[in-house]
Formats: C-alpha cells, structure tokens, sequence
C-alpha cells in the first residue's frame, strides 16, 4: 500500500535496551507487516542506533514516525537514557531522526508507548515494563502522566524496581527469586496507587510463573510498537 496524506502509515520504532523494533501500523493502529528487528547496537550511541533504524526503515513506505525511547523524554529530547550510551543526555531525537528519514517525528518514553498500547482507557492504569529495564507508565481514564520513571525510585532492601526487577538481577538470582520480588513489587504498587488494572509488559514478562491477582495482565511486547499510534491522536 503506498503512503497518502487521507490515509497515513506509521513507522512505530522502540528503542530497547536489547533490540530496536519497527513495524508500520496503518491509521487505525493496526500492523500492516512484521515487527522487524536488530540487536541494540553497543554501544547504543544516537549515531549507531539512528543507524539501525534506518536499516530497518530502508524497504518500507510510511509517512510519519512514532518512537518509544528508554528515558525521559520532552518534545523530542532525551534527557535519560539509564540503559544506553550518556550520548543520549540533550539529544533531540526527535529532529535528528525526522533529518535522517525525511518524516515528521514524534518520540515518548517506552514505557508510555507500551502503555497506550495496553490500557483499556477507564480508571487508572498502571504499565510496568520489565526488560533491560524496569519501566512504568501511568495513566488516568486515558490521560498520560508522563515520564513516570518509577523504575529508578526505590523498590526494597536499598534497591531501586530496576536493580531489583531488570534482566542484571533475573540473570543474577534466578527466575524463582525474580517472580518472588515480583509478586511483592505487585503488592508494593497495589497500595501505592490503588490502580484498577495493572498491566506487565516487556521481553521479561514471559518469564512470569506466579499467580497473578484479577487486575493484574501479562501483555503482548508487541504492545510497545502498537502504542505509537496514539502518538499521533491529536
């Protein structure tokens, strides 16, 4: 399908602390390929991993783009990047990606983009995205709190959600331990927000094995690529 201004494509990309994902969404949000990806180059400069993103982009048709960064991001620049090269800390991101593929460009936390991806849009809805990183989104019948960041607040024992929740600390403890901090992050955040729905994402997430209270749902990661239609709901 070619790109036309009634009927705009979108290049959804995240950015992750592992991979870099694309896949185009037609304006519904709904995907029109594969989710393609390549490995989170190292280091993960905004040079390498702009680099990445257009060889993802090369073969595809689409007119706008949609970009979920690990870190807090506003109006296009990156003020974190916890999992990433310190390049990062005042890169617009948005400007040097929208020069190097020639679209307009719109960028968000990771997290976030998973969460519009997720939420159902009535109460309040908790995203928490436990991969490289640890990353949360919040939202309110719909509405983003942005920028939430709760994976760098502490969490128990000294530690933050992500020293406690990241891959480092999976691959540290094992996956019967991990599930255990897990189900206490569950309870911990229950109390705290008193959230209505829960949603867990990201790679790790299939490595749950606990039970899960009735508000609380295992997301499909595809969810970070789907999310960035949303961005473009003015």
């Amino acid at each position: 399908m070619a790109p036309t201004s009634a009927q705009p494509l979108t290049l959804a990309v995240d950015i992750g602390g592992s991979g870099v994902k694309v896949m185009i969404l037609d304006p519904a949000g709904n995907p029109l390929s594969e989710r393609d990806r390549l490995d989170t180059p190292a280091p993960a400069t905004p040079d390498s991993v702009l680099r990445a993103i257009r060889q993802l982009a090369q073969d595809k048709s689409f007119d706008r783009v949609s970009v979920g960064f690990p870190g807090v991001v506003r109006q296009g620049t990156c003020y974190t990047a916890a999992n990433l090269d310190s390049g990062w800390l005042g890169f617009n991101l948005g400007k040097a990606l929208s020069e190097a593929l020639g679209k307009p460009v719109r960028v968000i936390n990771d997290a976030d983009m998973q969460g519009y991806g997720a939420i159902e849009g009535q109460g309040v809805e908790l995203m928490m995205t436990l991969g490289t990183g640890t990353g949360f989104a919040l939202f309110i019948n719909g509405i983003l709190v942005p920028n939430l960041e709760l994976g760098h607040h502490p969490f128990r024992k000294g530690e933050t959600y992500e020293q406690q929740l990241g891959r480092a600390a999976l691959d540290d403890i094992g996956k019967k331990r991990w599930n255990e901090r897990l189900q206490k992050a569950i309870a911990t955040l229950s109390h705290a927000f008193n959230y209505d729905r829960l949603y867990l994402g990201g790679g790790n997430a299939k490595k749950i094995e606990i039970t899960l209270p009735e508000n609380v749902t295992i997301v499909p990661n595809v969810n970070g690529l789907l999310g960035g239609i949303a961005l473009w709901k003015d």
